[in-house]
């Protein structure tokens, strides 16, 4: 089992800094792969355009039709091309605990990296950002649709590694920095 490839699902509620997380591995060489491009990926099959309304659209849809695993089971063979090749692997943006289960059945070295900051500094930094900026109520509704719709709150309670992003990024870029290490340890 040593000798598998690291499985790392990055999780957290919106504004925690995942993206951020993401991009940092992304920018050392380690493959990234995020749930979102899988809507995308999806729209597209449909012939359908990206927009917020059709995003929506298609996740309600692959989750009605395939449960709430069904990003992680959309996911699988996209993890699986590049599984055998690299020694980690990054997934960005692991949402409901059936999706944990999911992929955890299938890759028993899967961890979750939770990137945790406090409801108020998430929400300010949501009102602050330049693509699709929310509101505090919005942000709000987000936090509570994420919560009790998609079941997100069971993968960051079984998280096997945090950080805490309260502080500056260079603070938050020195904790990757550690983790990183660690993952690339055989």
């Amino acid at each position: 089992m040593n000798n598998l490839p690291k499985i790392v699902a990055i999780v957290g509620m919106p504004g925690a800094g995942k993206s951020i997380a993401a991009d940092f591995f992304k920018k050392r060489g380690i493959p990234v792969l995020r749930f979102g491009d899988q809507t995308d990926i999806g729209l597209k099959e449909l012939g359908k355009v990206r927009s917020p309304q059709n995003e929506q659209w298609y996740r309600r849809k692959i989750r009605e039709e395939l449960g709430m695993a069904a990003m992680a089971i959309k996911m699988e063979p996209r993890i699986k091309k590049i599984y055998s090749e690299h020694p980690l692997i990054i997934l960005d943006g692991l949402y409901s605990w059936e999706e944990y289960l999911y992929l955890r059945e299938r890759f028993p070295q899967l961890k979750l990296l939770c990137v945790y900051a406090k409801s108020e500094t998430r929400h300010a930094r949501l009102e602050k950002r330049t693509i699709r900026p929310l509101t505090k109520k919005q942000a709000q509704d987000r936090d509570i649709h994420e919560l009790e719709q998609t079941n997100k709150g069971g993968p960051i309670a079984m998280a096997d590694y945090i950080i805490i992003n309260e502080s500056t990024i260079e603070n938050f870029i020195t904790h990757l920095e550690t983790l990183h290490q660690e993952f690339s340890q055989p």
